[in-house]
């Protein structure tokens, strides 16, 4: 009989999800754009399911953890790059490589410094944009919106905008939610959390994913406005403090 190590099943998921990142870009470089999304979509529920079943087994380890990066490097930077090349930089020259490499560029810098990071982080929270969040956010928008709501100008800006933007909230040092596991404790936990991501699920399942896009909008901003509320609040504890420190110097 064949023994099969526990760690084995968590890392075959992991391995599915560098395939399917794999075939993202085949398909890509083949022009067929909505397949390419696909296999993204689909390496972003490997690795969803990688991680419950690291929990599940009792397997999770460092191994697990590097292998699980490197996949993530491939799907969710080398693929969403590509396909943003294919789909609309490849005609603007040197400055289309580089902008379309920035999401690739800023996962692997991403990953490396969560890796990093690891021992001792908060769980409760991400440092910076998720990787495969950006990749759902570019994938969404090019499936459902590029130069099909908006004009081609309008298109071009926006696209441009999300290849600058997205790869500096990854490297960002804005707190974004983390999931955490789906159990009663955890529900009872973190209620709002879980309001939020139903909500998230149902929107996407009666607008037929085109609510997908939004719902990663919405992410992206609680972000960028927990960090300005964050400094606004330490701005004005510090000015209240200093200017106690003023009275108290005044009256001695």
């Amino acid at each position: 009989m064949i023994n099969i190590p526990r760690n084995f099943i968590p890392s075959l998921f992991t391995i599915l999800n560098v395939f399917c990142g794999f075939m993202s870009i085949i398909n890509s470089a083949h022009g067929n754009f909505d397949t390419a999304i696909f296999f993204i979509i689909y390496s972003a529920l490997f690795d969803a399911v990688d991680g419950l079943a690291a929990r599940l087994t009792k397997s999770a380890s460092k191994f697990g953890v590097e292998l699980d990066s490197l996949a993530d490097v491939v799907s969710f930077g080398a693929a969403p790059s590509f396909i943003l090349y294919n789909i609309y930089f490849k005609d603007h020259g040197d400055l289309g490589v580089f902008l379309s490499s920035l999401i690739l560029l800023f996962a692997a810098i991403r990953l490396a410094r969560f890796n990093v990071q690891l021992v001792g982080f908060d769980k409760d929270y991400f440092s910076g944009v998720p990787v495969p969040m950006a990749a759902m956010t570019i994938c969404s928008y090019i499936y459902f919106y590029h130069n099909k709501l908006f004009g081609y100008d309008l298109s071009s800006k926006f696209i441009i905008a999300l290849s600058i933007v997205l790869p500096i909230l990854m490297v960002s040092k804005f707190r974004y939610d983390s999931i955490p596991k789906v159990s009663l404790s955890a529900i009872k936990k973190y209620p709002v959390k879980f309001i939020f991501l139903f909500a998230g699920i149902v929107i996407c399942v009666i607008t037929k994913g085109e609510g997908l896009f939004l719902f990663c909008l919405f992410y992206l901003s609680t972000g960028i406005f927990r960090g300005i509320y964050n400094s606004l609040r330490k701005s004005g504890r510090h000015h209240r403090f200093s200017e106690s420190e003023i009275e108290s110097k005044e009256l001695n």
